[in-house]
């Protein structure tokens, strides 16, 4: 078994300033997912591309917890799932599926996410999807993918599904299976994600209650355009993980590069 480096000891190495700030913000983004519990044993993935390439991206070490993840043990492999610097950890195969195949298909998605989350995962086993019922689902309007279930997606011959099922879209419903978001950074992921997945957690709630109440085509789209032009300044997503990272850090001052 891979000994595994103490989390808190962080070694800037030989990277460029460009690719440790990316570093530094995709192992934020997953405390920011172990806080939220956004997790599922070892698995799932959240994947960056490394700056100044287009075919290179940052992964999780397969066997680390998201709380295990630091800058400097995170993997730089190819669209291929070649490791690109020593890691004694392996690449998750489903991981590199789904991830590889975004990354490689849109420019745009440089930070590409995915969950198995219970009221995510609830929403894609229903027939019905995510329905345009409450808030959040409002301002997704137009701006969810669906793919349906092939199995574990350790299949290369998805990947061009996949991609075509997404579209230009910022996320997606993979049916029977979770969530996906992409974004042109990180925190424009995790806002897409977190959007998406608080519908579902709604919906999932007012499945209980019974009688949603639906909100018509013309306001979920007048609520998904107020949704894109609500921060003037570009910067709403950012100050939000920002602040989401800041609250990571209190629950874990021993790691003093997570801080905002």
């Amino acid at each position: 078994m891979a000994k595994l480096k103490t989390v808190g000891s962080t070694e800037r190495h030989n990277y460029s300033d460009a690719e440790w700030n990316a570093r530094v913000e995709l192992a934020a983004c997953y405390h920011v997912f172990e806080m939220f519990g956004w997790v599922e044993l070892i698995y799932n993935h959240i994947t960056v591309k490394v700056p100044g390439t287009d075919d290179e991206f940052l992964i999780n070490p397969f066997g680390l917890t998201y709380d295990e993840v630091t800058p400097d043990n995170l993997i730089r492999i190819n669209l291929a799932g070649e490791k690109l610097e020593d890691s004694p950890y392996p690449i998750n195969p489903a991981g590199f599926v789904i991830h590889s195949a975004i990354h490689a298909a849109r420019k745009d998605a440089k930070c590409v996410t995915h969950t198995h989350t219970t009221a995510g995962l609830a929403i894609a086993s229903t027939v019905g999807g995510l329905e345009m019922s409450n808030f959040y689902s409002a301002q997704l309007y137009g701006e969810v993918a669906y793919h349906d279930f092939e199995g574990i997606s350790d299949d290369l011959g998805e990947c061009e599904r996949l991609v075509q099922a997404l579209g230009d879209r910022p996320t997606m419903i993979m049916r029977n299976h979770g969530l996906l978001s992409c974004g042109e950074t990180v925190a424009e992921a995790f806002y897409s994600l977190w959007r998406l997945e608080r519908a579902c957690q709604i919906q999932m709630a007012t499945a209980a209650i019974g009688n949603p109440l639906m909100i018509p085509d013309a306001i979920c789209e007048k609520s998904t355009a107020q949704i894109k032009r609500f921060d003037p300044e570009g910067q709403g997503a950012q100050r939000i993980f920002d602040g989401m990272r800041r609250r990571a850090a209190r629950q874990r001052p021993d790691l003093d590069w997570l801080a905002a």
